[in-house]
């Protein structure tokens, strides 16, 4: 099975259109247009029932102590761990592409209410839930997608990975409102293919 993006290149920058956040002289950081990249796929093995999408960023860092501090840069070796951009699934299995900004276009304060998607399709809370819970501006259930933004003081670059799963179900046992750990639970053992696409993305202007 194979994945492709007309927007994306494997293993390349992403481009600020499909960012949350965008590089600011001033501020560090401002709100992009955040848009869904588009993604196309083809190959699906007999016998897939429906698919399933997972973005997500394995290069966040594990403590906050130096995160978006002025003077400060987080260090590359500090441990990284996972952090869920969009949690797609249910998608039909006659699905072979998904278009730009069809599931987000736009920075939303307290999250999109978008937990039901085109077609039948559901989308679970992004992590950016949980960034967000005690910002009185922004808290929310952020469903759908939300792309980059990666500490504007960090010395790393950071991966977007897409992983598409054709699935031998076509409808994935989680509650409505779900996260990345129930996802990735719920397509355990009904995985008959998956591809990748990983595009990077950074604020740090020493990495840009």
């Amino acid at each position: 099975m194979e994945l492709w993006s007309n927007d994306l290149s494997d293993g390349g920058r992403m481009p600020g259109e499909f960012a949350f956040c965008l590089p600011d002289p001033e501020t560090h950081a401002t709100f992009g247009l955040n848009r869904n990249p588009h993604l196309a796929w083809s190959g699906a093995p007999e016998g897939t029932m429906s698919f399933a999408l997972i973005m997500h960023d394995p290069d966040v860092p594990t403590k906050p102590d130096d995160v978006n501090r002025e003077g400060r840069e987080v260090p590359s070796d500090l441990p990284r761990t996972d952090f869920f951009h969009w949690l797609l699934i249910d998608v039909p299995a006659a699905t072979t592409e998904i278009g730009a900004g069809a599931f987000a276009d736009g920075v939303v304060p307290h999250g999109r209410d978008a937990a039901r998607g085109p077609d039948g399709t559901r989308q679970g809370v992004n992590d950016y839930t949980g960034w967000f819970a005690g910002d009185a501006d922004m808290a929310g259930d952020y469903y759908g997608y939300d792309g980059p933004c990666p500490p504007w003081n960090d010395s790393l670059v950071h991966h977007y990975v897409f992983t598409l799963f054709a699935l031998d179900v076509d409808r994935l046992d989680v509650p409505d409102r779900f996260d990345g750990a129930t996802a990735r639970n719920a397509i355990e053992g009904h995985v008959l293919a998956s591809s990748q696409l990983t595009a990077t993305y950074a604020l740090n202007p020493r990495l840009t």
